[in-house]
C-alpha cells in the first residue's frame, strides 16, 4: 500500500520474461507504437507521446529543459517535496520560479493562482504538481487553469507523475501543453517508464528552441519516432513489454470505471481509517483520493509502527518526508487497488495500533468502509 512502486499484476509482471530484441528492429517498432498509442488514449491526448527510460523525476526534469530558458517566469503552487523540487529544477534550468506557497496539506486556491497570473503578465509557463505526494494533497481545478493561460499564450505543464491514470484527465480538453507520470503508480507497472505527452503546441517551441541536452531532448525523440518508430536512445525494454501490458489492462478496464475504482476505494479507506481513530493530514477540500497522508496518533512511534505492519501484517505504507517525518504516515490508493486492499489494510492497521497499545475499533472501520464500497 506505499504510493509507489504499487503492486503490479500477475498479466504485467510475466509480460517481462521474454528475450532482449532488437530496438532498431520491426518488432521493436510494433510494442514501441502500441505503447505510444496507449498512452495517448489514457491522456486523452491527439499529441506525441514519448515513453521515456527515465524516473517520474525524469520526465518531470525533461519537461523543464524542454520549455524553461534563462529568465522565463514560471507560476508554480509548492506544498510539499515534490513541488518544492519542482521549482528548483525550473530555477536550475535558469527559470524565475515565482512561487504561490502555501502550508503542507493545503493546496494553492484558484483565486491565488488568478491572482499570480495578473502580477506577472509575462509568465511563460504555469507548472503544477497535480498530486502532492508527500502531503496526500490533490489539485481539483486544472480544467479552468486554460483561462488564465490563455491570456498571454502561457504554457500549461502537469507533473501528474502519482496520480495520472488513477483520476480524470483530459489532456487536450483541459488545455494541457505537456503532461507526464511515471509508469510504477496508478498504472500497477515497475518502475522504468515515464511517460511524457506534449501538444502540437509546445512541440512546435520545442523544436524551434531546442535544449541543450542529449538524453531529454524532446526534438530528437519526435524526429526518431517520424521518421522510423524508433526511440534515439535504447530504451529498457523488459519494462517496457511490460508497460504495454498495463495499458492494455488500463483500456480494457476503461477510463471511466478505473476512476470509479480509485475513487471509491479512496473513500472507503478515509471514512474506514477515521472510524478508528486516524486523522487524514490534509485539509478536507485539498485531500487526495490516490494518497492518504494520516496523522500519527501520540505517542506511536513512526518505525515501530510501521515495521509492525509490515512484518505482523505483511502491509506496506510510507512514512512522511522532511518535517513530516515521524508525524505523518502515507496509503497508495492506485494501481490495483480494490476492496481486498481496502479491508485488508484497515484490518491491519486497526490491529497494529492494538498492538502498540492504541485503542482501534477494526469492527467500526471496516463496517464505515463497506458503506462507502457498496458502489464498487
Amino acid at each position: 500500500m506505499l504510493p509507489g512502486p504499487t503492486n503490479v499484476p500477475e498479466r504485467v509482471t510475466r509480460a517481462m520474461i521474454t528475450y532482449p530484441i532488437n530496438h532498431r528492429s520491426d518488432d521493436f517498432v510494433e510494442l514501441y507504437e502500441e505503447c505510444v498509442n496507449n498512452t495517448k488514449s489514457v491522456f486523452e491526448t491527439e499529441g506525441d507521446a514519448v515513453c521515456l527510460t527515465a524516473s517520474g523525476t525524469g520526465a518531470t526534469e525533461c519537461s523543464v529543459v524542454n520549455l524553461v530558458r534563462k529568465g522565463d517566469k514560471v507560476i508554480v503552487p509548492v506544498n510539499g517535496e515534490f513541488s518544492s523540487r519542482l521549482a528548483q529544477q525550473i530555477e536550475w534550468a535558469g527559470g524565475q520560479a515565482v512561487r504561490i506557497e502555501t502550508e503542507p496539506g493545503v493546496n494553492a486556491t484558484l483565486d491565488q493562482v488568478r491572482e499570480a497570473f495578473d502580477n506577472n503578465k509575462d509568465v511563460k509557463a504555469f507548472y503544477c504538481v497535480w498530486n502532492e505526494t508527500s502531503t496526500g494533497t490533490m489539485i481539483n481545478y486544472l480544467d479552468r487553469i486554460k483561462d488564465l493561460t490563455s491570456r498571454n499564450d502561457s504554457f500549461y505543464v502537469l507533473d501528474g507523475v502519482s496520480i495520472v491514470g488513477g483520476e480524470e484527465l483530459h489532456m487536450d480538453k483541459w488545455g494541457i501543453d505537456v503532461a507526464v507520470t511515471g509508469s510504477q503508480k496508478a498504472f500497477a507497472c515497475p518502475p522504468g517508464i515515464s511517460p511524457v505527452c506534449v501538444n502540437a503546441r509546445a512541440r512546435k517551441y520545442m523544436e524551434a528552441n531546442p535544449p541543450r541536452t542529449m538524453y531529454f531532448n524532446l526534438p530528437r525523440y519526435f524526429k526518431y519516432y517520424a521518421e522510423s518508430r524508433h526511440t534515439p536512445f535504447t530504451p529498457v525494454l523488459p519494462v517496457l513489454y511490460a508497460y504495454r501490458e498495463a495499458t492494455r489492462m488500463i483500456l480494457e478496464e476503461g477510463m471511466e470505471r478505473r476512476i470509479h475504482r480509485h475513487r471509491t476505494c479512496s473513500a472507503a479507506l478515509y471514512s474506514g481509517l477515521s472510524a478508528i481513530g486516524l486523522t487524514p493530514f490534509a485539509r478536507e477540500d485539498s485531500r487526495s483520493t490516490v494518497v492518504i497522508a494520516l496523522n500519527y496518533l501520540d505517542g506511536l512511534e513512526d518505525k515501530v509502527f510501521r515495521d509492525t505492519l509490515a512484518k505482523k501484517f505483511r502491509i506496506l505504507v510510507a512514512g512522511g518526508f522532511g518535517n513530516l517525518k515521524g508525524k505523518v504516515f502515507r496509503v497508495g490508493c492506485m494501481g490495483e487497488v480494490d476492496r481486498y486492499h481496502v479491508v485488508r489494510t484497515i484490518s491491519g492497521i486497526a490491529s497494529a495500533l492494538a498492538m502498540m497499545g492504541h485503542k482501534a475499533d477494526a469492527g467500526a472501520g471496516l463496517e464505515a468502509a463497506e458503506q462507502k464500497l457498496a458502489g464498487l
